[in-house]
C-alpha cells in the first residue's frame, strides 16, 4: 500500500539571534582566557549558521525573569535542571499544539477527526500528561486516538516517527497520523571552555516541525511526499562521541570533533547497501535531504558520497536559518525541498539523519510534483 507525507509544517520561537552577537555573549561569558576566546570566534565564525532562533527571551536582555543572562549580558547563576524543565513544558506544549493545528489546517478533506494516531518526539524535556495529551484535547482529536511519544532519541529520531506512522497506514487503509517533532535545546545551554561543548553551543537551536501522513490519496494541488522506505544502522564506533545525558544544570549535550570524520567513513558503506536493498544506486537519487547536524558533518557527507553544491543546498539553507534543532531538523530540509520543487517529472529523495549511538537513520521517498500527486 503507497503511504504519502500529505503535508510538513514547522514552527519556531519568534525570538532569535545572530550567531556573531550568540558569539560575542559566548566570549564575555565562557572564559577570560584569549585562546579560548580565539576558539570561540573560530568555532561561531566557520559554524555556516546566520541565525538561530530561542525560547530563552534573555539573550538579548529583555526578559522580565532571566534565565542565563543579566541585563548587562553578563551570566547569571545556571538555572537547575528543574528551571530549564519547566519553561520546556510550557514552551513545547504550545509548539506541538501549533504544529498540529497547521497541518490540519492546511491539508485539505482532513479534519480532526479524522486523525487515528498520534506521534509526538523530543529529547530536550520532559512532562506528564505530556505533549500528545495536550495536542488531542486542544485540536479536539477524538479521546480514542491512539497516542505515542518517542524520547530522548536524538536528531534522528523524526525517522523513528515516520516508520511508525508508515506502519500504522499500511496496516489500515483509513489511518491518518501526525507526527510532530518539538526541541527546545538551547534551554540546555552550558558556559563550559570544553571545547565539545563550545561546538555544541554554537549549533544547537529550538524549533518543531511535523507532518500528516496517510494512505489516502493526495488532494489539494500541493507536492507530497511517497514513502518507499526506511533504514537503521550502527556504526562501528563513536558511542561516546554523541551522547545525551542529564546533568543538575540540565542536559549534557557531546558532540565530539571526531563525529564528521566517523559519518565520512561509514556512510558510504551505509547507503550503497541501503540502495542496493532497493534496487537503486547513487545515481537513481535525484534530491537530498541530510539533517545538518554541523557544517562539518554536511561537508564530509558531501565529500563521502561526491554531491555537487546543489544537491545538498537545502540542507546548508536550513543550517544557515534555523541551526541545528535535533529530531525537528530533518522534517525542515524534506519541506525546503518540497518548497522549493517546480519540475514536472518525480525526484528520487533520499534523507539520513544522525544521532547518539553513533547511528544513521535514513529514509527513501519519492517527490511527486502537484499535478502528479493529485
Amino acid at each position: 500500500m503507497t503511504v504519502y507525507i500529505h503535508k510538513l509544517e514547522t514552527s519556531v520561537p519568534e525570538t532569535h539571534y545572530e550567531q556573531p552577537y550568540a558569539c560575542e555573549l559566548m566570549q564575555r561569558n565562557v572564559s577570560e582566557r584569549d585562546g579560548v576566546k580565539r576558539v570561540l570566534r573560530s568555532i561561531y565564525h566557520n559554524s555556516g549558521i546566520r541565525k538561530r532562533h530561542s525560547v530563552i527571551t534573555d539573550f538579548n536582555g529583555s526578559a522580565d525573569q532571566p534565565l542565563f543572562f543579566n541585563p548587562d549580558g553578563t551570566s547569571a547563576t545556571s538555572p537547575d535542571t528543574r528551571r530549564r524543565n519547566d519553561i520546556y513544558t510550557r514552551e513545547a506544549r504550545r509548539h506541538f499544539t501549533d504544529l498540529g493545528r497547521k497541518l490540519l489546517d492546511n491539508t485539505p478533506g482532513i479534519r480532526p477527526v479524522d486523525v487515528t494516531h498520534l506521534v509526538t518526539v523530543s529529547c530536550t524535556g520532559f512532562f506528564a500528561p505530556g505533549p500528545d495529551y495536550f495536542v488531542v484535547r486542544d485540536l479536539g482529536l477524538r479521546s480514542s486516538t491512539e497516542r505515542y511519544h518517542i524520547g530522548f532519541m536524538g536528531c534522528y529520531a523524526a525517522f523513528q516517527g515516520l516508520k511508525m506512522a508508515h506502519s500504522f497506514c499500511q496496516n489500515n487503509p483509513d489511518a491518518v497520523v501526525l507526527v510532530l517533532c518539538v526541541e527546545l535545546c538551547t534551554l540546555h545551554l552550558q558556559f563550559s571552555d570544553d571545547t565539545d561543548s563550545m561546538i555544541s553551543a554554537s549549533v544547537f537551536a529550538d524549533g518543531g516541525s511535523g507532518a500528516l501522513v496517510s494512505a489516502r490519496p493526495p488532494a489539494g494541488g500541493s507536492p507530497c511526499l511517497e514513502m518507499r522506505s526506511f533504514h537503521s544502522d550502527l556504526t562501528s564506533e563513536g558511542e561516546g562521541d554523541m551522547a545525551w545525558t542529564i546533568g543538575n544544570q540540565g542536559f549534557e549535550m557531546r558532540l565530539s570533533t571526531y563525529v564528521p570524520e566517523i559519518i565520512r567513513t561509514n556512510i558510504g558503506p551505509a547507503l550503497d547497501t541501503i540502495l542496493g536493498s532497493a534496487g537503486l544506486t547513487r545515481g537513481d537519487i535525484t534530491r537530498w535531504a541530510v539533517h545538518p547536524g554541523g557544517r562539518a558533518i554536511l561537508d564530509k557527507v558531501q565529500e563521502a558520497l561526491d554531491l555537487d553544491d546543489e544537491q545538498i543546498a537545502a540542507s546548508r539553507t536550513i543550517l544557515s536559518e534555523y541551526g541545528n534543532m535535533s529530531s525537528a531538523t530533518i522534517l525542515f530540509v524534506l519541506k525546503e525541498l518540497l518548497d522549493g520543487h517546480r519540475g514536472p517529472d518525480p525526484q528520487t529523495v533520499f534523507g539520513m539523519a544522525f544521532g547518539p549511538g553513533l547511528t544513521i537513520e535514513s529514509g527513501l521517498f519519492r517527490l511527486l510534483p502537484a499535478q502528479i500527486a493529485n
